[in-house]
Formats: C-alpha cells, sequence, structure tokens
C-alpha cells in the first residue's frame, strides 16, 4: 500500500485546488457539503459527517438519526498489560507507547473535494459558499506525530462516498530506536453503551498466538463482556474479521432531532465495521486501555457509560508458552521500525 499523501485520488488533484469562494457545481445524485471555517460538512441520504480541522479528526457521525462519535476516532498504541506482559517486562520497555497513547501532535491535514484541494478558507471568504454545494467524492487525510522519542508519523484518510460509505486508510510510518508496539489502531469511543455486537470472524477471544482454536463464522456478542480478571487487562480481540456490527443499548441520548430518521422497520440499526482489502482485529469493551491499567481490582473500574471500539491492523502476541515470563515468538512481535498499512469501510 503506498503512502496515504500519494494515494491515487490525492495526486491527482496536484496543481488544483479550490479557491474560497469558489463552488463546486451541483451534481445530481451527490451529497451535500458545507464549508465552515474549521469544519467540513458532508450530508447525504441519512447521513451527516463533520470532519473538523481543530480537533483534527472525524467530529461527528450521524446515521439514521443517531449520533455515533463521543469522541473522535485517534490512533491506539497500547493495550492493557496482560499478566504476560508484566511478567516479561513489557511495560518498562514500551511504556512511551501509553503516553503516545493518550497525546498525540496534529501535523496537518488535506481536503479534496471530487479530486480537487480546499484551501484553508477564511470567514469572508468562506461566506461566498451557497450552502448548496454537492460532491460525489470527498477526502479529508490527516498527518499525526507520535510523541516519543524519536517521534513516527501516523497518516489517517477519510474517503468519503455520496451514498455514505467512508473508506478509512491508516498507515504507520516507524522509526529505528522505537520499543516494540503492543497494537496499532485505531480507537473509536461511542456516546453510549451498545447492548452488543455481532461480527464475521473467529469464534471466542483471540490474539495472533492463540488462534488455532477459532472456529470462523458468524456469532453474536449479548453486552460487553469483560473477562473477569483479578487484575483487570487487556481482553476481548477478534482476530481475521470481516465485518464487525456494533448495536446501540436504550438508551436515546444520542438520537439526533431532525431530518434524519432512524431506520424503519425491518432495517438495522448499527454501526458497521467492514473490511477493505484484508480482515482485520477489533476489540468493543467499555472500557479504554487507560481504564484497565488504572484499576487492580474489578470493582475498581468506573461505571461503565460508553462503548470503546478498537479497529486494529497489528496486534501483538501474548506470549507465556512455558511461563508467564516468556515473550511472545518472533512472528507475533512487532517492530515499531517498520510500516504498519490496513484499511476498512465504515457504513
Amino acid at each position: 500500500m503506498e503512502n496515504i499523501g500519494k494515494d491515487r485520488a490525492l495526486s491527482s488533484a496536484k496543481g488544483k485546488d479550490i479557491a474560497p469562494g469558489a463552488a463546486a457545481s451541483p451534481r445530481p445524485g451527490g451529497m451535500r457539503v458545507v464549508y465552515g471555517d474549521c469544519t467540513l460538512g458532508l450530508q447525504g441520504h441519512n447521513f451527516r459527517y463533520i470532519f473538523n480541522y481543530s480537533i483534527k479528526g472525524l467530529e461527528s457521525l450521524v446515521k439514521n438519526g443517531r449520533e455515533w462519535m463521543y469522541r473522535g476516532p485517534l490512533p491506539t498504541f497500547w493495550r492493557a498489560l496482560t499478566d504476560n506482559d508484566r511478567g516479561n517486562g513489557l511495560h518498562l520497555r514500551s511504556g512511551m507507547w501509553l503516553a503516545a497513547d493518550q497525546f498525540i501532535r496534529y501535523k496537518g491535514v488535506k481536503v479534496l473535494v471530487d479530486g480537487l484541494e480546499l484551501r484553508q478558507p477564511d470567514p469572508r471568504g468562506n461566506n461566498r459558499f451557497t450552502g448548496q454545494e454537492t460532491a460525489c467524492e470527498a477526502e479529508v487525510a490527516y498527518t499525526y506525530e507520535t510523541i516519543t522519542q524519536p517521534a513516527a508519523a501516523v497518516e489517517v484518510s477519510y474517503r468519503v462516498e455520496a451514498e455514505g460509505r467512508i473508506l478509512v486508510k491508516v498507515c504507520y510510518h516507524g522509526r529505528e530506536g522505537l520499543p516494540e508496539l503492543p497494537v496499532f489502531g485505531m480507537r473509536f469511543i461511542l456516546p453510549t453503551l451498545a447492548r452488543g455486537f455481532t461480527y464475521e470472524g473467529l469464534s471466542g477471544e483471540t490474539y495472533p498466538d492463540r488462534m488455532a482454536g477459532g472456529i470462523p463464522g458468524v456469532y453474536e456478542v449479548e453486552g460487553l463482556p469483560v473477562t473477569p480478571y483479578l487484575v483487570p487487562q487487556d481482553c476481548g480481540v477478534h482476530m481475521d474479521s470481516k465485518w464487525v456490527r456494533v448495536h446501540p443499548g436504550r438508551s436515546s441520548s444520542n438520537v439526533t432531532k431532525g431530518p434524519l430518521a432512524l431506520p424503519a422497520a425491518g432495517e438495522e440499526d448499527c454501526l458497521e465495521i467492514r473490511m477493505a482489502q484484508a480482515p482485520f482485529a477489533f476489540s468493543c469493551l467499555p472500557y479504554t486501555a487507560q481504564e484497565l491499567e488504572n484499576a487492580t481490582h474489578q470493582e475498581e473500574l468506573p461505571l461503565p457509560r460508553r462503548t470503546v471500539l478498537c479497529v486494529l491492523g497489528a496486534v501483538r502476541g501474548l506470549g507465556g508458552r512455558d511461563t508467564w515470563g516468556a515473550q511472545p515468538e518472533p512472528a507475533f512481535r512487532l517492530d515499531a521500525a517498520g510500516e504498519i498499512e490496513y484499511d476498512f469501510y465504515i457504513f
């Protein structure tokens, strides 16, 4: 996979741009584009997305009248330490990834609408837009830099099609001298507690070196189960997944009002992540890695209120073949000096 910044759709717009007052011509069947001072809004049949330039990511994802974003998706690098991780000292070697998981440096954004690059508008120039502009495709590509020493670059691009499908491409550019990664992927925090999820992949909990017992199939999971280890730790990873659908809970606090109505009878109300080129790993839990990490016993975990969906492109194995201190086999460890690239769709 090529560097996101050199993707075909991006390079096709080289030398062309949309001036602040130059409105794109309306296109039949296209989605509405709203050019804000700090945001780009996209609206179509039963969807509305807002990309923010100041908070550096996807700020709002409304589908069928339901808001699915509580915190915008950002790269994730850390998992709550397992007993095996503690036994082999992963936290002592790779602790800087915990900080990188909480804080990340924003480097820039590139916006293309129907292949034309959009200059960052000023308020006066932005007022020239009519609010009726449409497009068949829009792409927003963010560049981040980790706060590790040395720093590594991460690129995340969102390509939105007129029917509302989003292709997300994620690329990590490693650096020599960085300790091995626990995981790499994107973390989505949803506003409410999901009632469960359905996925196609391997049965049960699986990790790169714990996949032999997984049986391919479609599985439905009730609630957001957390394995009741004596000390809370990472759990619930599902490898080689083709898709996952997260089903909302009974709370209506994230239901919007207005023209975007909830699905009609018979339609499924869910957030779906689907593989693009290759299967992905994911976890769907009521806690972030930091919340699990901070609890030394189950009763110290906070009251579940949100859904934390991590869509992962790479996962470190668990190790522990003969003792709790045994490292994973070399094939199941993540070299932070290399590159990790993957993609997936949001429906």
